[in-house]
Protein backbone atom coordinates (compact mmCIF):
# COMPACT_ATOMS: atom_id res chain seq x y z
CA UNK A 1 0.00 0.00 0.00
CA UNK A 2 0.66 3.69 -0.38
CA UNK A 3 0.58 6.77 1.73
CA UNK A 4 -0.04 10.32 0.67
CA UNK A 5 0.81 13.58 2.56
CA UNK A 6 0.22 16.64 1.70
CA UNK A 7 2.59 19.59 3.38
CA UNK A 8 1.87 23.11 3.97
CA UNK A 9 3.39 24.68 0.99
CA UNK A 10 1.36 22.61 -1.44
CA UNK A 11 3.88 19.90 -1.91
CA UNK A 12 2.08 16.17 -2.55
CA UNK A 13 3.98 12.95 -1.08
CA UNK A 14 3.40 9.70 -2.01
CA UNK A 15 5.72 6.85 0.23
CA UNK A 16 5.47 3.58 -1.95
CA UNK A 17 7.23 0.98 -0.14
CA UNK A 18 8.89 -2.12 -1.58
CA UNK A 19 10.00 -5.64 0.18
CA UNK A 20 13.24 -7.30 -0.42
CA UNK A 21 15.13 -4.09 -2.41
CA UNK A 22 18.26 -2.10 -1.20
CA UNK A 23 17.18 1.06 -2.97
CA UNK A 24 15.17 3.65 -3.06
CA UNK A 25 13.89 6.03 -6.01
CA UNK A 26 12.90 9.13 -5.40
CA UNK A 27 10.78 10.95 -8.65
CA UNK A 28 9.33 14.37 -8.97
CA UNK A 29 6.64 15.13 -11.00
CA UNK A 30 5.66 19.05 -11.64
CA UNK A 31 2.84 20.07 -13.70
CA UNK A 32 4.20 21.87 -16.35
CA UNK A 33 4.93 20.64 -20.08
CA UNK A 34 4.76 21.77 -23.61
CA UNK A 35 0.54 22.13 -23.85
CA UNK A 36 1.55 25.31 -21.14
CA UNK A 37 3.41 26.88 -23.11
CA UNK A 38 3.00 30.11 -24.60
CA UNK A 39 3.56 30.52 -28.46
CA UNK A 40 7.09 32.49 -27.84
CA UNK A 41 8.35 29.66 -25.78
CA UNK A 42 7.03 27.05 -27.37
CA UNK A 43 10.27 24.07 -26.45
CA UNK A 44 10.93 25.80 -22.97
CA UNK A 45 9.98 22.73 -20.42
CA UNK A 46 12.16 20.78 -22.38
CA UNK A 47 14.97 22.99 -21.91
CA UNK A 48 14.61 23.97 -18.47
CA UNK A 49 14.76 20.29 -17.96
CA UNK A 50 18.54 20.46 -19.83
CA UNK A 51 19.35 23.43 -17.73
CA UNK A 52 18.56 21.95 -14.49
CA UNK A 53 22.03 19.77 -14.69
CA UNK A 54 23.84 22.50 -15.44
CA UNK A 55 24.82 24.23 -11.88
CA UNK A 56 23.72 25.20 -8.58
CA UNK A 57 24.62 27.67 -5.98
CA UNK A 58 26.63 25.10 -3.93
CA UNK A 59 27.32 22.31 -7.13
CA UNK A 60 28.91 24.83 -9.67
CA UNK A 61 28.62 22.88 -13.19
CA UNK A 62 26.93 19.82 -14.54
CA UNK A 63 29.98 17.65 -13.77
CA UNK A 64 30.35 18.54 -10.06
CA UNK A 65 26.51 17.14 -10.43
CA UNK A 66 27.65 13.87 -12.68
CA UNK A 67 30.70 13.16 -10.42
CA UNK A 68 28.60 12.96 -6.97
CA UNK A 69 25.77 11.15 -8.20
CA UNK A 70 27.88 8.45 -10.21
CA UNK A 71 30.54 8.17 -7.24
CA UNK A 72 27.60 6.33 -5.55
CA UNK A 73 26.57 4.09 -8.29
CA UNK A 74 23.21 6.12 -8.52
CA UNK A 75 21.21 6.07 -11.74
CA UNK A 76 19.37 9.33 -12.58
CA UNK A 77 17.67 11.57 -15.02
CA UNK A 78 14.79 14.07 -16.71
CA UNK A 79 11.72 13.79 -19.04
CA UNK A 80 9.72 16.23 -20.39
CA UNK A 81 6.40 15.53 -21.45
CA UNK A 82 3.23 17.37 -22.49
CA UNK A 83 1.85 17.95 -19.10
CA UNK A 84 4.51 17.55 -16.89
CA UNK A 85 8.11 17.25 -16.29
CA UNK A 86 10.44 14.50 -13.72
CA UNK A 87 13.29 14.14 -12.50
CA UNK A 88 14.54 11.62 -10.86
CA UNK A 89 17.19 9.59 -8.71
CA UNK A 90 17.63 5.85 -7.91
CA UNK A 91 20.20 5.13 -5.19
CA UNK A 92 20.74 2.73 -2.37
CA UNK A 93 18.67 3.35 0.36
CA UNK A 94 21.40 4.56 2.69
CA UNK A 95 22.40 7.00 0.69
CA UNK A 96 18.70 8.40 0.03
CA UNK A 97 19.58 11.59 1.31
CA UNK A 98 22.08 12.69 -1.06
CA UNK A 99 19.16 12.03 -2.92
CA UNK A 100 17.36 14.36 -1.78
CA UNK A 101 20.15 16.97 -1.03
CA UNK A 102 20.93 16.81 -4.83
CA UNK A 103 17.71 17.01 -6.37
CA UNK A 104 16.47 19.70 -4.17
CA UNK A 105 19.33 21.76 -4.91
CA UNK A 106 18.95 21.49 -8.89
CA UNK A 107 14.96 22.30 -8.10
CA UNK A 108 14.85 25.54 -6.75
CA UNK A 109 18.83 26.83 -6.75
CA UNK A 110 19.87 26.16 -10.56
CA UNK A 111 21.79 29.27 -11.69
CA UNK A 112 21.31 28.99 -15.56
CA UNK A 113 24.58 30.75 -16.38
CA UNK A 114 24.72 32.45 -19.63
CA UNK A 115 27.93 30.58 -21.41
CA UNK A 116 26.08 27.45 -20.30
CA UNK A 117 22.18 28.42 -21.56
CA UNK A 118 23.63 29.00 -24.66
CA UNK A 119 26.26 26.20 -25.01
CA UNK A 120 22.94 23.96 -24.50
CA UNK A 121 21.01 26.09 -26.62
CA UNK A 122 23.12 24.19 -29.29
CA UNK A 123 22.80 20.81 -27.54
CA UNK A 124 19.39 20.66 -27.95
CA UNK A 125 19.34 22.08 -31.96
CA UNK A 126 21.48 18.90 -32.37
CA UNK A 127 18.90 16.73 -30.66
CA UNK A 128 15.77 18.06 -32.26
CA UNK A 129 18.25 17.24 -35.99
CA UNK A 130 18.66 13.80 -34.86
CA UNK A 131 14.17 13.30 -33.97
CA UNK A 132 13.76 14.61 -37.17
CA UNK A 133 16.30 13.06 -39.39
CA UNK A 134 15.34 9.74 -37.91
CA UNK A 135 11.84 8.41 -39.27
CA UNK A 136 11.43 5.87 -36.43
CA UNK A 137 11.80 8.78 -33.52
CA UNK A 138 9.95 11.36 -35.62
CA UNK A 139 6.78 9.85 -36.78
CA UNK A 140 5.52 10.32 -33.17
CA UNK A 141 5.69 13.64 -33.14
CA UNK A 142 4.24 14.21 -36.64
CA UNK A 143 1.20 12.09 -36.08
CA UNK A 144 -0.06 13.88 -32.48
CA UNK A 145 1.05 16.92 -34.95
CA UNK A 146 -1.17 16.34 -37.35
CA UNK A 147 -4.12 14.96 -35.02
CA UNK A 148 -3.75 18.02 -33.17
CA UNK A 149 -2.98 20.75 -35.69
CA UNK A 150 -1.80 24.34 -34.38
CA UNK A 151 -3.02 23.29 -31.19
CA UNK A 152 -0.76 22.99 -28.56
CA UNK A 153 -0.65 18.92 -28.38
CA UNK A 154 0.52 19.05 -31.56
CA UNK A 155 3.18 21.02 -31.25
CA UNK A 156 6.60 19.08 -30.66
CA UNK A 157 8.09 18.83 -26.59
CA UNK A 158 11.65 19.96 -27.81
CA UNK A 159 10.10 23.00 -29.94
CA UNK A 160 11.37 24.02 -33.47
CA UNK A 161 14.16 25.66 -34.30
CA UNK A 162 13.75 29.05 -34.36
CA UNK A 163 11.63 29.11 -31.07
CA UNK A 164 14.97 27.35 -29.76
CA UNK A 165 16.97 30.24 -31.40
CA UNK A 166 15.03 32.86 -30.12
CA UNK A 167 14.94 32.12 -26.39
CA UNK A 168 16.55 33.77 -24.30
CA UNK A 169 18.00 33.27 -21.08
CA UNK A 170 15.51 36.13 -18.84
CA UNK A 171 12.11 34.34 -20.68
CA UNK A 172 13.38 31.07 -19.70
CA UNK A 173 13.56 32.00 -15.71
CA UNK A 174 10.49 34.06 -15.81
CA UNK A 175 8.80 30.54 -16.78
CA UNK A 176 10.74 28.64 -14.53
CA UNK A 177 9.59 31.08 -11.60
CA UNK A 178 5.87 30.69 -12.69
CA UNK A 179 5.98 26.88 -12.03
CA UNK A 180 9.04 25.54 -9.92
CA UNK A 181 6.93 25.68 -7.05
CA UNK A 182 6.19 22.97 -4.28
CA UNK A 183 2.23 23.37 -4.84
CA UNK A 184 3.31 22.25 -8.57
CA UNK A 185 5.01 19.42 -7.05
CA UNK A 186 4.20 15.73 -6.67
CA UNK A 187 7.34 13.37 -4.69
CA UNK A 188 6.67 9.73 -5.18
CA UNK A 189 9.39 7.65 -2.99
CA UNK A 190 9.05 4.38 -3.62
CA UNK A 191 11.42 1.09 -2.26
CA UNK A 192 13.10 0.13 0.77
CA UNK A 193 11.83 2.89 3.34
CA UNK A 194 11.64 4.03 6.69
CA UNK A 195 8.21 6.40 6.65
CA UNK A 196 9.44 8.54 9.28
CA UNK A 197 12.74 9.13 8.22
CA UNK A 198 11.47 10.34 4.20
CA UNK A 199 9.08 12.41 5.99
CA UNK A 200 11.88 14.25 7.59
CA UNK A 201 14.07 14.40 4.72
CA UNK A 202 11.38 15.89 3.06
CA UNK A 203 10.42 18.29 5.34
CA UNK A 204 14.27 19.08 5.66
CA UNK A 205 15.00 19.47 1.63
CA UNK A 206 11.38 20.75 0.33
CA UNK A 207 9.04 21.49 3.07
CA UNK A 208 10.91 24.70 3.87
CA UNK A 209 10.80 25.99 0.15
CA UNK A 210 7.81 28.86 -0.16
CA UNK A 211 5.20 28.46 -2.42
CA UNK A 212 3.25 31.24 -4.88
CA UNK A 213 -0.83 30.25 -6.14
CA UNK A 214 -0.78 29.45 -9.24
CA UNK A 215 -3.68 28.10 -11.56
CA UNK A 216 -2.32 25.79 -14.32
CA UNK A 217 -4.01 27.02 -17.30
CA UNK A 218 -4.28 25.27 -20.32
CA UNK A 219 -6.36 25.85 -23.58
CA UNK A 220 -8.94 22.66 -24.02
CA UNK A 221 -9.09 20.97 -27.45
CA UNK A 222 -12.17 20.77 -29.14
CA UNK A 223 -12.03 18.06 -31.70
CA UNK A 224 -13.97 19.09 -34.78
CA UNK A 225 -17.83 18.28 -34.91
CA UNK A 226 -17.46 16.48 -38.30
CA UNK A 227 -14.35 14.19 -38.49
CA UNK A 228 -12.84 13.23 -41.71
CA UNK A 229 -10.20 10.67 -42.97
CA UNK A 230 -6.64 12.72 -43.75
CA UNK A 231 -3.63 11.44 -44.44
CA UNK A 232 -0.07 13.67 -44.00
CA UNK A 233 3.01 12.51 -45.81
CA UNK A 234 6.41 13.78 -45.06
CA UNK A 235 8.83 13.27 -48.20
CA UNK A 236 11.89 11.79 -47.69
CA UNK A 237 13.44 10.63 -50.99
CA UNK A 238 16.03 8.35 -50.22
CA UNK A 239 14.14 6.06 -47.75
CA UNK A 240 13.61 2.11 -48.34
CA UNK A 241 11.14 2.02 -45.54
CA UNK A 242 7.92 3.67 -44.92
CA UNK A 243 7.13 4.45 -41.16
CA UNK A 244 3.65 4.85 -40.69
CA UNK A 245 1.09 5.94 -37.92
CA UNK A 246 -2.68 5.05 -38.26
CA UNK A 247 -5.09 5.83 -35.53
CA UNK A 248 -7.08 8.97 -34.28
CA UNK A 249 -8.78 10.52 -31.32
CA UNK A 250 -9.82 8.70 -28.35
CA UNK A 251 -10.15 9.35 -24.44
CA UNK A 252 -8.80 11.24 -21.79
CA UNK A 253 -6.59 10.15 -19.19
CA UNK A 254 -9.98 9.73 -16.41
CA UNK A 255 -12.52 8.26 -18.93
CA UNK A 256 -14.30 5.28 -17.94
CA UNK A 257 -13.48 3.57 -21.26
CA UNK A 258 -9.46 4.30 -21.03
CA UNK A 259 -8.59 0.62 -19.49
CA UNK A 260 -10.76 -1.30 -22.20
CA UNK A 261 -9.28 0.89 -24.80
CA UNK A 262 -5.74 -0.52 -23.48
CA UNK A 263 -7.32 -3.74 -23.78
CA UNK A 264 -7.95 -3.29 -27.41
CA UNK A 265 -4.72 -2.31 -28.25
CA UNK A 266 -3.13 -5.18 -26.64
CA UNK A 267 -5.04 -7.30 -28.49
CA UNK A 268 -4.61 -5.34 -31.45
CA UNK A 269 -0.66 -4.68 -31.55
CA UNK A 270 0.89 -4.71 -27.67
CA UNK A 271 2.75 -8.28 -28.06
CA UNK A 272 3.75 -10.61 -30.50
CA UNK A 273 0.68 -12.75 -30.11
CA UNK A 274 -1.39 -9.46 -31.30
CA UNK A 275 -3.54 -9.71 -34.43
CA UNK A 276 -1.46 -7.07 -36.30
CA UNK A 277 1.72 -8.63 -35.33
CA UNK A 278 0.80 -12.11 -36.58
CA UNK A 279 -1.37 -10.64 -39.99
CA UNK A 280 1.79 -8.05 -40.68
CA UNK A 281 4.81 -9.66 -39.62
CA UNK A 282 4.75 -12.77 -39.52
CA UNK A 283 2.06 -14.18 -41.94
CA UNK A 284 3.39 -11.59 -44.99
CA UNK A 285 6.66 -10.55 -44.07
CA UNK A 286 5.38 -6.67 -44.02
CA UNK A 287 7.36 -5.17 -41.08
CA UNK A 288 9.88 -6.21 -38.63
CA UNK A 289 7.84 -4.25 -36.21
CA UNK A 290 4.12 -3.19 -36.13
CA UNK A 291 2.55 -1.92 -32.48
CA UNK A 292 -0.54 -0.43 -31.00
CA UNK A 293 0.12 2.81 -28.26
CA UNK A 294 -1.92 4.83 -26.33
CA UNK A 295 -1.58 8.55 -25.47
CA UNK A 296 -3.88 9.99 -22.81
CA UNK A 297 -4.04 13.56 -21.91
CA UNK A 298 -6.36 15.45 -19.58
CA UNK A 299 -8.80 16.46 -21.83
CA UNK A 300 -8.62 14.19 -24.70
CA UNK A 301 -6.53 11.80 -26.06
CA UNK A 302 -5.11 9.44 -29.28
CA UNK A 303 -4.53 5.71 -30.59
CA UNK A 304 -1.90 4.59 -32.90
CA UNK A 305 -0.56 1.96 -35.02
CA UNK A 306 2.89 2.10 -35.74
CA UNK A 307 4.78 -0.05 -38.00
CA UNK A 308 8.10 0.26 -40.51
CA UNK A 309 7.14 -0.95 -43.99
CA UNK A 310 9.08 -1.60 -47.08
CA UNK A 311 8.08 1.52 -49.27
CA UNK A 312 7.25 -0.97 -52.12
CA UNK A 313 4.59 -2.57 -49.88
CA UNK A 314 3.09 0.47 -48.24
CA UNK A 315 -0.54 0.16 -49.70
CA UNK A 316 -0.54 -3.47 -48.90
CA UNK A 317 0.28 -3.27 -45.33
CA UNK A 318 -2.12 -0.37 -44.61
CA UNK A 319 -4.76 -2.22 -46.28
CA UNK A 320 -3.86 -5.38 -43.93
CA UNK A 321 -4.03 -2.87 -40.98
CA UNK A 322 -7.33 -1.44 -41.87
CA UNK A 323 -8.71 -4.67 -42.37
CA UNK A 324 -8.00 -6.16 -39.15
CA UNK A 325 -9.68 -3.08 -37.32
CA UNK A 326 -12.74 -3.58 -39.65
CA UNK A 327 -12.83 -6.83 -38.73
CA UNK A 328 -13.14 -5.86 -34.91
CA UNK A 329 -15.84 -3.48 -35.41
CA UNK A 330 -18.07 -6.17 -37.25
CA UNK A 331 -16.96 -9.15 -35.09
CA UNK A 332 -15.35 -7.79 -31.79
CA UNK A 333 -13.00 -10.00 -30.06
CA UNK A 334 -12.85 -13.60 -28.89
CA UNK A 335 -13.27 -14.57 -25.36
CA UNK A 336 -9.55 -16.36 -25.29
CA UNK A 337 -8.37 -13.11 -27.00
CA UNK A 338 -9.98 -11.16 -24.32
CA UNK A 339 -8.52 -13.38 -21.44
CA UNK A 340 -5.60 -13.56 -22.85
CA UNK A 341 -4.68 -9.99 -22.90
CA UNK A 342 -5.88 -9.10 -19.56
CA UNK A 343 -3.45 -11.94 -18.36
CA UNK A 344 -0.79 -9.80 -19.95
CA UNK A 345 -2.12 -6.66 -18.39
CA UNK A 346 -1.75 -8.53 -15.20
CA UNK A 347 1.59 -10.43 -15.50
CA UNK A 348 3.65 -7.39 -17.17
CA UNK A 349 2.00 -4.87 -14.77
CA UNK A 350 3.37 -7.56 -11.75
CA UNK A 351 6.83 -7.26 -13.51
CA UNK A 352 7.23 -3.26 -14.04
CA UNK A 353 5.80 -2.77 -10.38
CA UNK A 354 8.97 -4.79 -9.19
CA UNK A 355 10.99 -1.73 -10.18
CA UNK A 356 10.43 1.22 -7.69
CA UNK A 357 11.26 3.58 -10.34
CA UNK A 358 8.02 2.26 -12.40
CA UNK A 359 6.27 2.23 -8.59
CA UNK A 360 6.94 5.72 -8.01
CA UNK A 361 5.96 7.06 -11.49
CA UNK A 362 2.56 5.00 -11.38
CA UNK A 363 1.63 6.51 -7.84
CA UNK A 364 3.15 9.90 -9.20
CA UNK A 365 1.67 10.53 -12.41
CA UNK A 366 -2.30 9.21 -11.11
CA UNK A 367 -1.44 11.84 -8.48
CA UNK A 368 -1.51 14.61 -11.02
CA UNK A 369 -4.05 13.55 -13.15
CA UNK A 370 -6.54 11.02 -11.85
CA UNK A 371 -9.55 11.77 -9.49
CA UNK A 372 -8.54 8.52 -7.43
CA UNK A 373 -5.33 7.02 -6.95
CA UNK A 374 -5.19 3.34 -8.13
CA UNK A 375 -3.31 0.53 -6.65
CA UNK A 376 -1.74 -1.72 -9.27
CA UNK A 377 -4.28 -4.48 -7.75
CA UNK A 378 -6.92 -1.93 -8.31
CA UNK A 379 -6.33 -1.79 -11.18
CA UNK A 380 -6.14 -5.24 -12.49
CA UNK A 381 -9.42 -5.90 -11.08
CA UNK A 382 -11.17 -2.67 -13.69
CA UNK A 383 -8.84 -4.92 -16.13
CA UNK A 384 -10.84 -8.05 -15.28
CA UNK A 385 -14.68 -6.34 -15.36
CA UNK A 386 -13.90 -5.15 -19.20
CA UNK A 387 -15.93 -7.15 -21.51
CA UNK A 388 -15.85 -8.22 -25.44
CA UNK A 389 -18.74 -5.89 -25.70
CA UNK A 390 -16.86 -2.94 -24.20
CA UNK A 391 -14.31 -3.30 -26.45
CA UNK A 392 -16.45 -3.89 -29.91
CA UNK A 393 -18.07 -0.76 -28.82
CA UNK A 394 -15.13 1.10 -28.44
CA UNK A 395 -13.84 -0.32 -31.51
CA UNK A 396 -16.87 1.66 -33.81
CA UNK A 397 -16.62 4.60 -31.12
CA UNK A 398 -13.28 5.41 -32.48
CA UNK A 399 -12.04 3.34 -35.87
CA UNK A 400 -14.63 5.00 -37.78
CA UNK A 401 -12.86 8.31 -39.14
CA UNK A 402 -8.86 8.06 -39.45
CA UNK A 403 -5.49 9.63 -39.79
CA UNK A 404 -3.02 8.16 -41.35
CA UNK A 405 0.65 10.04 -41.50
CA UNK A 406 3.70 8.48 -43.85
CA UNK A 407 7.45 8.91 -43.33
CA UNK A 408 8.41 7.91 -47.25
CA UNK A 409 9.27 8.68 -50.21
CA UNK A 410 5.94 9.27 -51.57
CA UNK A 411 4.82 12.97 -52.51
CA UNK A 412 1.03 11.84 -53.73
CA UNK A 413 -1.72 11.25 -51.10
CA UNK A 414 -4.37 10.85 -53.53
CA UNK A 415 -3.48 6.45 -53.46
CA UNK A 416 -3.90 6.21 -49.85
CA UNK A 417 -7.01 8.42 -49.10
CA UNK A 418 -8.53 6.06 -51.66
CA UNK A 419 -7.25 3.12 -49.63
CA UNK A 420 -9.02 4.76 -46.03
CA UNK A 421 -12.27 5.48 -48.06
CA UNK A 422 -12.50 2.24 -49.11
CA UNK A 423 -12.14 0.63 -45.85
CA UNK A 424 -13.92 3.02 -43.58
Amino acid sequence: MYRQIKFSNGLKLIIAPQNKTKVVTILILLSVGSRYEPNNLNGASHFIEHMMFKGTLRRPDSLSIAKELDGLGAEYNAFTGKEYTGYWIKITKERAEIAFDVLSDMLFNSVFKKEEFEQERGVILEESKMYKENPLLYIDDLFESSLYFNHNLGKLIIGEENDVRKMNREGLLKYKKMFYLPGQMVMAVAGEIEEDKIIKLVNRYFGCQKNKKKNNEFKLFLPAKKSKNRVNIAFKKNLKQAQIALGGLSYPYNHPNIEALRLLLIILGGNMSSRLFIEVRVKRGLAYTVNADLGAYRDIGNYGIFAGIDKDRTKEAIEVILNELNKIKKFGVTEEELIRAKNYTDGSLKLQMENSANLAKWYAEQSLFAKKISTPEEKIKQVRRVTGEDIKKIANQLFSKKTLVIIGPFKDKKPFSRILEKKV
